[in-house]
């Protein structure tokens, strides 16, 4: 492996035209053979420095694992003890993130909150089970790493024969790229929510609406838009107008290829790794079969189109036939593509689709919100809205219904923590008849032609370990002011937060999510799996992250099996640094000692987008002991 001082040298005589093909993981190279090049096993040394890439012909600066960009794959075996060396190469902290993986809360790489970070020039060794399947992949949690490089894929193969059934592999591991600092990035957000928006309707616009609901309503429409200091095309808070779009580290341009022959059955294990991006991602002529959901089994169902959100998985198995397919991965706000192809020969591609129109928020998403001002929309429009394209509640079930009550039959709930509307500086709009949108295809495919997976079709391959009815209820609203760039729970910010939310060992209890801004948030709950409350059954899907759409409420039946503190946060990377993060404690019971130490300093960016040390250690936020592993 190249010191840093070796590489830049070697890398200043080469020129940047050849940064490109030094850099990109072999895994993620053309792959003509049956699986990803990878780093199997079960003791692994990785190392994070800085280097600079050429991504679409241009180089910027990135921070790698082990040189190569993404990150090495990671091929791990369920029922292995694995053990992990990372070397800090860099003149500040670092951390690794094991998305998805169940293991012990010192284990789990959140500076501050499970452990101390990896400080500059030091190794830390992870080392915990395997107990379970499936794709995951790692990220840096230290200040904004994550955007310019610090990731890559994991596969864990399952100890037992695999239910799915294929014939070669290719990880698709999609990414948002910046030229500049993500520091710079968000500072200008902070200055200007609606920064990078250059897709905001027109005198044009306008006067299309009035032609087709007529003047006054055309009015009255952007009135209430104006009010809530929002315009109805800010979907992406980061958009194309800064980002390149990566499959596997390779911009459109650079047409990252999966080879397969003629007849097999291609396993695609898709990875949104991307920062700030949720995907729609189609093949174009070729129907995609989902097997996998965040790493873990499901019913096998065919759709055409998946949007997928930041930090989401989903495995999907294609049988090609003889020609190019482009693999088109289109951002949500429709501003910029990812694109790769699945060929049978090396130098075939296929068409690439036009991009969609922009989409815009509708009043669905408004949820009958109010903003800072107070105006509301009526429940009369509201209702007009909400009956074009209503959502097929026949495939909910009986679970929450989002109209605020819950079909549990007999069970009772034991206590609640619910609570009114949130308010103060961090809210500036209030969903006032949030819904559940599980069934809901997502903003801008309701009216594609095609087949898109929704959340409700979603079924557990195998039934849910816990089958308990929940006796606990937490209700939290994802909350945001747009004008300042602050994002919370409950409104209020995770430097303002007292308290962990309090989990009780072994407790089953029921996370209801509202969310009242007019923005996705992917969510992400660490050291633990939720039950997505799609019907009354008890094969309910499991993830461990999950898009809470605008005017959102659904419902998460988790088990509190994983004693520590966990971070839970939205995964849209600025939001988390603008405050939408708060910590899980699992407490444990009684004689159980899970550690619970202060560990220190960690580094962090602040809410104005600057980078400092902060210190970690007042009780609310003290992280767990590592036990026998750690920093040496």
């Amino acid at each position: 492996m190249l010191t840093r001082r070796a590489f830049l040298n070697q890398s200043a005589a080469l020129g940047a035209g050849a940064l490109a093909p030094m850099l990109i993981a072999p895994w993620a190279r053309a792959a003509a053979g049956a699986g990803p090049a990878a780093l199997s096993g079960a003791h692994f040394d990785l190392s994070v420095s800085r280097a600079r890439v050429v991504v679409e012909g241009r180089e910027s600066g990135a921070v790698l694992v082990n040189q190569v960009f993404p990150g090495p794959l990671l091929r791990w075996r369920e029922g292995d003890d694995v053990m992990i060396n990372v070397a800090n190469l860099l003149d500040e902290d670092t951390s690794i993130h094991w998305h998805g993986v169940l293991l012990p809360a010192g284990m789990d790489g959140v500076p501050g909150v499970s452990f101390p970070g990896i400080r500059p020039h030091e190794t830390f060794r992870y080392r915990f089970p395997v107990k379970q399947a499936g794709t995951y992949w790692y990220h840096s949690h230290s200040g904004l790493q994550e955007q310019i490089g610090h990731y890559g894929p994991i596969i864990i193969d399952p100890r037992n024969a695999d239910p799915v059934a294929f014939d070669r592999e290719h990880v698709v591991m999609l990414g948002d790229w910046t030229y500049d600092s993500p520091e710079k990035l968000f500072r200008k957000l902070k200055k200007s929510s609606e920064a990078f928006n250059y897709q905001k309707r027109t005198l044009g616009d306008f006067f299309s609406d009035a032609g087709d609901a007529g003047l006054g309503a055309a009015f009255a429409e952007r009135a209430m838009w104006g009010d809530m200091r929002m315009a109805p095309t800010d979907i992406a808070d980061v958009t194309g107008a800064v980002y390149a779009y990566l499959i596997n580290g390779r911009g459109p341009g650079d047409n990252w290829t999966g080879l397969f022959a003629p007849g097999e059955r291609v396993r695609l294990r898709i990875i949104n790794a991307s920062a700030m991006t949720i995907f729609n991602l189609r093949i174009p002529g070729l129907a995609m079969r989902v097997v996998q959901a965040d790493g873990l089994n499901v019913e096998p169902v065919e759709t055409d189109e998946i949007q997928i959100g930041v930090a989401e998985t989903y495995d999907v198995i294609v049988e090609p036939a003889d020609r190019a397919y482009t693999v088109f991965a289109e951002t949500i706000d429709r501003s910029g593509f990812a694109r790769g192809t699945l060929s049978p020969r090396e130098g075939m591609t296929a068409d690439v689709p036009e991009l969609r129109e922009r989409p815009v928020l509708t009043m669905r998403d408004m949820a009958m919100r109010h903003g800072a001002h107070g105006a509301s929309m009526s429940a009369a429009s509201m209702n007009e809205e909400m009956n074009h394209g209503a959502m097929d509640h026949s495939a909910m079930g009986h679970g929450d219904n989002g109209h605020g009550g819950m079909d549990h039959g007999s069970m009772q709930i034991a206590a609640a923590q619910t609570h009114d509307h949130p308010s103060g500086v961090g809210v500036d709009m209030l969903a006032e008849a949030p819904t559940n949108r599980l069934a809901d295809r997502g903003v801008g495919l309701e009216n594609v032609s095609h087949r898109v997976l929704t959340y409700a079709q979603l079924i557990s391959l195998d039934e849910n370990p816990d089958q308990r009815p929940p006796g606990r209820k937490i209700e939290l609203h994802l909350t945001g002011n747009m004008a300042r760039y602050m994002w919370s729970f409950d409104g209020v910010k995770f430097s303002d937060v007292d308290a962990p939310i309090l989990f009780h060992e072994g407790e089953r209890l029921r996370l209801t999510l509202v969310n009242d801004t007019m923005m996705n948030h992917p969510i992400h709950l660490h050291g633990m799996f939720f039950d997505v409350v799609t019907g009354d059954h008890v094969k309910k899907p499991r993830k461990h992250t999950i898009t809470v759409k605008p005017g959102d409420r659904l419902s998460l039946d988790v088990t509190a099996d994983a004693p520590g503190e966990w971070a839970f946060h939205c995964h849209l990377l600025y939001h988390m640094a603008a405050g939408m993060m708060q910590t899980v404690k699992v407490h444990a019971m009684a004689g159980m000692d899970h550690g619970g130490h202060d560990m220190g300093h960690s580094h962090r960016i602040d809410e104005s987008g600057e980078t400092g040390a902060e210190e970690t250690g007042h009780d609310a936020h003290k992280a767990h002991d590592m036990s026998h592993e750690g920093r040496h």
